[in-house]
């Protein structure tokens, strides 16, 4: 296979820049409305020591893919990635593959790209202030994919464990990326990206505020609390995989 393509992260990231991926992922969901991809809802296997293997196979006219990772919630205690797998990209003529990349390059940008994509349509002023729940690899590519799309905004970072915001924020701009200990009034954008099995934000739903929901992946997970959820105009990226993935609302 002379003509396959291994990319790293590194190369998997510089090929998916948030402003086309954002406008490729709104033409899928349009595609896959009319019926022009096949994907099924993800399959979940599960995996040793309470992790879970993630199954994502698409197929649309002229390529096909297939994402399949494990995500290992145990590895943060060891310092490991959470998130670790590939995705494979087939010609659609033949059924050769193609491009191998990063799995979790890919995880992280589609699904930042996914939450600035309903921020574009949910929040079309722009954003000015955010905060995020979570320091780990979805916190990462969410303050990333802010930072790059919105160059006048802010993001609070809000951690868990003491001094864990902190170490966080000192990867950015420490003009723009600051920790702290509670969402601001000011802030028009939550984003919680943490696997919490409780509610790390349970404020009263408040015009002008959109919260955006990421980790929480299985039915016994839940990041946004019930008083939130009550009085809140409610959305999801795919109505099929919600019926079982979406936690907060399950």
């Amino acid at each position: 296979m002379s003509d396959l393509q291994v990319c790293d992260a590194a190369r998997t990231a510089a090929l998916l820049p948030f402003p086309a991926l954002m406008q490729e992922i709104a033409r899928a969901a349009e595609d896959m409305t009319a019926g022009l991809l096949s994907a099924p809802p993800r399959q979940a296997v599960p995996f040793p020591n309470g992790a879970v293997m993630l199954s994502m196979p698409a197929t649309a006219a002229d390529v096909g893919i297939h994402k399949l990772v494990n995500v290992a919630p145990g590895n943060r205690a060891h310092g490991l990635p959470t998130v670790n797998g590939m995705v494979s990209v087939y010609d659609g003529d033949t059924g050769r593959l193609r491009l191998l990349l990063d799995g979790p390059t890919v995880t992280t940008r589609r699904t930042a790209a996914v939450s600035m994509l309903a921020v574009s349509r949910l929040q079309p002023g722009g954003l000015r202030h955010v905060a995020v729940f979570g320091t780990g690899t979805q916190a990462t590519g969410h303050v990333d994919a802010v930072l790059e799309l919105y160059p006048d905004a802010r993001v609070d970072v809000i951690g868990h464990a003491p001094g864990r915001a902190e170490a966080f924020a000192r990867r950015f701009d420490a003009g723009r990326v600051r920790p702290a200990d509670r969402v601001d009034p000011a802030a028009g954008l939550v984003i919680t990206a943490t696997t919490s099995a409780v509610p790390v934000y349970d404020q009263p739903a408040r015009a002008g505020r959109l919260v955006i929901g990421v980790g929480a992946y299985r039915e016994d997970l839940a990041e946004i609390g019930a008083r939130t959820l009550a009085d809140s105009h409610l959305y999801v990226d795919d109505p099929e995989g919600a019926r079982h993935e979406a936690g907060d609302y399950l």
